[in-house]
């Protein structure tokens, strides 16, 4: 600080009284002049108080400014790792929602596996039972293929070549290994049939009549297997087979009775009763 100093003085009057001191300018000077240095002085602190003051703030803010820099990277790495453990966490679960597809599935496929080793084991079964069924049931279709050869050899002789090459159809079949045993079988039952037909039809066809310089075209009827008859191509013969005797008769008498059988036959006329040649009936023999 700055001191000033003054000195004062006294004067004395005359009369003896006391004068008023006079004007003292050089104090009040002394006093503005320390307003005035205590003003600047001020000034000036106040000046270092606010530079240090703004110092002190930009450090502050710079330091929030930091701060705030770390937490929003702290922030976006906070918001990665969200989304990566949301993405692991999604991934998991589609793993997860997998995992149990396949458990089900293999599941499934199990019980179809076990289904197929049931169904292994019960072909193999039908299987064995199949080849010991083959092993028999072979011997019976060759005896139902002679019992229909000796039915035919005994019945009557219409269709001879057709009925024959059946049956011969049917021993070639009986020795390939190619053909199923069903196969086999199913033939047998269909020549059975069509011979089963015989019996309850009426049937017209051309053939040859006699052997050699004898043998001639003629039109046959069957009725059944009641009766067998023939006429010639001009109508000028008839006759008929005579299973007692096993040979063709001549007899006129049937003339008649064949054209109407005849039409029946093919279907020409409406169905009528028929005068045929029946054999006699006889006792079986025991």
């Amino acid at each position: 600080m700055i001191n000033f100093h003054s000195s004062e003085r006294h004067v004395s009057g005359t009369s003896g009284r006391r004068q008023p001191a006079p004007h003292r300018p050089s104090r009040v000077v002394a006093m503005l002049l320390a307003s005035v240095a205590a003003f600047a002085f001020m000034s000036i602190g106040a000046q270092q108080a606010s530079a240090a003051e703004t110092q002190q703030v930009d450090k502050v803010l710079q330091a929030q400014a930091a701060v705030d820099a770390a937490a929003a990277k702290s922030q976006k790495r906070i918001n990665e790792l969200t989304d990566r453990t949301q993405t692991a966490a999604a991934k998991y679960a589609q793993v997860l929602a997998e995992a149990k597809s396949f458990e089900r599935y293999n599941q499934q496929l199990s019980q179809q596996v076990q289904a197929q080793h049931t169904e292994i084991a019960s072909l193999q079964r039908q299987l064995k039972a199949v080849v010991s069924t083959a092993r028999e049931i072979q011997p019976l279709m060759d005896k139902m293929v002679d019992s229909l050869s000796k039915f035919v050899a005994l019945d009557l002789p219409f269709l001879p070549q057709e009925r024959v090459q059946r049956i011969q159809r049917l021993r070639d079949i009986m020795s390939r290994v190619d053909v199923t045993i069903a196969e086999k079988y199913r033939q047998i039952l269909q020549a059975y049939m069509i011979e089963l037909g015989y019996g309850h039809t009426l049937g017209a066809y051309k053939g040859v009549l006699g052997e050699g310089k004898d043998a001639r075209t003629v039109q046959f009827v069957r009725v059944g297997r009641v009766t067998l008859m023939y006429q010639t191509l001009d109508g000028s013969q008839t006759g008929y087979w005579n299973a007692e005797k096993h040979k063709w008769v001549i007899d006129d008498g049937y003339a008649a009775a064949f054209k109407t059988a005849l039409d029946m036959a093919n279907q020409r006329g409406t169905p009528q009763l028929l005068t045929v040649p029946v054999p006699v009936p006889q006792e079986a023999k025991p």
